[in-house]
């Protein structure tokens, strides 16, 4: 920049974008300290080197300002982590489950990790049966970027979220036939109008003997 360009010779460059044609650097070090602006080199590896006439301090605020834009419309990807144990209820399960499933919607990875404490250690198969009833039950979110491993006394998987249907809230997931749902059936309303008056069933009319 400005004295410290060293090429015999340069491509100038203005404010605007114009071509001002090849010259010795002091000469547009001139040019620019006549405008009250800086001499930038933007090419250095051109022949010859390309040098641009502009307000070299404006230029650092505008390029800080577009990588802070770029920054903050970046999401970092985190890992978050949900913990079970071999035999969490059914309703934790739900539970942490639920909170899986957000996290992936968000765009976060999940490490979902089993702990088995002491006599647990011998009943592996039942954290297996969860962590795989667990990777079925959130795949129209996620799937599976680490296949479940042991990890000393605990097993873990590492879920990502899908890409197609990030942000998207999973569909219900059909309830079993014959299986309760412990709401009584809602009643049926009639959109006709009350009365207020009940009226008996219409019996059939019996036809009126002939007087003949």
């Amino acid at each position: 920049m400005n004295e410290r360009i060293r090429a015999r010779e340069v491509r100038v460059i203005d404010e605007e974008g114009g071509q001002l044609g090849i010259m010795p650097p002091f000469e547009a070090l001139k040019m620019a300290r006549g405008q009250g602006l800086d001499l930038v080199e933007v090419a250095p590896n051109a022949t010859p080197p390309v040098c641009r006439i502009i307000n070299y301090g404006k230029y650092l605020y505008q390029l800080s300002k577009r990588q802070h834009e770029a920054r903050k419309h970046q999401k970092s990807i985190e890992l978050k982590e949900v913990k079970f144990r071999p035999r969490t209820s059914a309703h934790d399960f739900e539970v942490k489950r639920n909170r899986i499933i957000g996290f992936l919607q968000e765009g976060d990875k999940v490490k979902a990790t089993i702990m088995f404490r002491g006599r647990e250690m011998a009943h592996r198969e039942l954290g297996m049966r969860m962590i795989e009833r667990l990777i079925q039950e959130i795949s129209e979110v996620g799937q599976v970027e680490t296949r479940p491993r042991q990890e000393g006394p605990n097993l873990t998987a590492i879920l990502a979220p899908n890409k197609k249907t990030a942000g998207k809230a999973p569909a219900p997931k059909p309830r079993p036939s014959g299986e309760s749902t412990g709401a009584p059936a809602p009643a049926k309303v009639s959109s006709r109008p009350q009365t207020g008056v009940a009226r008996a069933a219409a019996a059939p009319e019996t036809p009126e003997p002939s007087g003949g």
